[in-house]
């Protein structure tokens, strides 16, 4: 059996980047779904700024909590290969899949100090696995099948033999 090999940082930075593009593409999109339902100067209003980025917000807290816990992956952590597993080496539960989107505040608040210990920590946990007991894995290749045996030929029989 195959023993888990960790994701490091800059592996799980890129997979982040990833997300975040998908976040980017959903603000916008709610930003253009309200121009068009309440007009165009909408986006001049503060309040509707907010709303949109509260939605957005909303969103990736949906986005990665439902992601991790059936799948243990992201569209980020597809893409690089790698994917979250709780104690057991399955996808977390919903309820640690929540703790750990909602950890990722306290990773990011002192300076993103809590994602740096991931490419500083051996077992390259950061503070929000840590606190949701979760860890991020690179996705294990599925074992090759195993070649089909060739027999070797048998010799010819020699001449006049039974």
């Amino acid at each position: 059996m195959n023993q888990p090999r960790p994701a490091g940082f800059w592996l799980r930075a890129v997979a982040a980047a990833i997300d975040f593009v998908v976040f980017f593409v959903v603000l916008l999109s709610f930003r253009v779904i309200g121009a068009r339902v309440w007009g165009g100067d909408v986006e001049n209003v503060a309040s509707f700024k907010s709303l949109a980025s509260f939605f957005t917000v909303v969103f990736a807290g949906a986005y990665t909590t439902v992601l991790h816990s059936l799948a243990g992956q992201t569209i980020g952590k597809m893409i690089v290969g790698v994917r979250v597993v709780g104690g057991d080496d399955a996808p977390p539960p919903f309820g640690a899949a929540l703790l750990r989107f909602l950890a990722y505040f306290a990773s990011a608040a002192p300076l993103t100090l809590g994602f740096v210990m991931a490419g500083l920590r051996g077992d390259k946990r950061a503070l929000h696995d840590l606190i949701a007991g979760t860890r991020v894995d690179r996705s294990s290749a599925p074992e090759p099948a195993a070649p089909p045996s060739v027999e070797a030929p048998s010799a010819p029989a020699a001449p006049g033999a039974v």
